[in-house]
């Protein structure tokens, strides 16, 4: 499929899901963005999201400050003080608490912000709002950003707004690239990674049916044992780990769905001139309808989709399989989110 052709509304819908943010979606205003700027939805979601942050007010935590004074504040640090020979200039090393907006998360956004506006792909009027708000971030530290960093920020419930415009620092910095010594840089548009887009629409499908179908499903990722038995000691460390997608799992009924997620730029392959169905993708369905079948008889009747985006002609095969009932359907990302929803829905029955 062209992902040149999914609509950045879609695309930040997909996002919202994936990262269970829906209720933050209405952070900023797609429906006018240019439908090829990635680079620039994410540059107007973190500007709105600054927006709103600077007028709540940025958080501020309590910490540890060393300083040379001649006056004690805190803890004097002797150490410091007899090694430097403070002393002799009337000074003393202290050491005390002092609540700053100088913390982890505040230094990721502004690192960020800084980053954005040396950036070769960027436009020059949302460079100059970023710029605007890089000056509000006073006595806020610039740091290397890496992935590792964002492993380190601990959000608690009072600060736990941070969490969404941290989760598009954290896309931005992972997908630009340093261009020259000047630290410039370009953003790699992650719609061209089919990679990342499979885990994106993964994650996006499982969220959904979490959030639509609450009280009605259990929505899922179900690890299934392998129906075999390793004829010595060593051979049973070396089966893989077989997990599905998405597994629905009525609360009202015996309805039981695996939905194994595709993203591929043709839902179907051509072999010898004729468009068929992913092999590997059908043994892996099927693999995982009959391994579950083996853990009990509520599985004997358990069905398999494979689920696939497109932006053109949709597809919908069923078959029986092994004495499962295994669908393909395709899902059109180009089209108004109402009727993505709509599909989503139907595509269950």
């Amino acid at each position: 499929m062209s992902t040149n052709q999914i609509p950045i509304e879609n695309i930040y819908y997909l996002l919202c899901y994936a990262w269970d943010k829906l209720d933050e979606a209405d952070i900023v205003s797609v429906d006018k963005l240019d439908n090829k700027n990635i680079l620039e939805l994410l540059s107007r979601v973190l500007i709105s999201g600054m927006g709103a942050l600077i007028r709540r007010g940025l958080d501020r935590e309590y910490v540890e400050i060393n300083e040379e004074s001649r006056s004690i504040r805190g803890k004097i640090d002797f150490n410091t003080t007899i090694k430097k020979n403070l002393l002799q200039n009337a000074q003393i090393a202290c050491t005390y608490d002092d609540l700053s907006h100088n913390v982890l998360h505040n230094q990721i956004i502004k690192s960020t912000i800084r980053t954005l506006i040396r950036c070769n792909d960027i436009d020059k009027t949302l460079a100059s709002k970023l710029a605007v708000i890089y000056r509000k971030l006073v006595g806020i530290d610039e740091i290397r950003v890496t992935r590792k960093v964002f492993k380190n920020v601990r959000l608690n419930r009072n600060n736990y707004y941070y969490d969404f415009l941290l989760k598009i620092c954290e896309l931005i910095n992972d997908k630009l690239i340093i261009t020259d010594n000047e630290g410039n840089t370009k953003f790699r548009d992650f719609l061209r990674d089919e990679r990342a887009m499979n885990r994106l629409f993964e994650s996006f499908v499982r969220n959904f049916y979490k959030k639509e179908l609450k009280g009605k499903y259990l929505v899922s990722r179900k690890n299934i044992p392998w129906n075999a038995i390793p004829l010595d000691k060593k051979s049973g460390n070396f089966l893989p780990n077989m997990q599905t997608d998405i597994f629905l799992e009525s609360l009202v009924g015996d309805d039981r769905l695996i939905i194994d997620t595709k993203y591929y730029k043709e839902a179907l392959q051509t072999y010898y001139d004729k468009k068929t169905i992913h092999s590997n993708n059908l043994y892996q369905i099927f693999a995982y309808l009959k391994n579950l079948e083996a853990t009990g008889a509520e599985n004997k009747d358990c069905r398999g989709m494979l689920l696939y985006p497109t932006t053109s002609k949709e597809l919908s095969l069923s078959f029986d399989v092994g004495g499962h009932e295994v669908t393909v359907k395709t899902i059109n990302l180009d089209q108004n989110w109402k009727e993505i929803d709509k599909s989503l829905r139907e595509i269950l029955n």
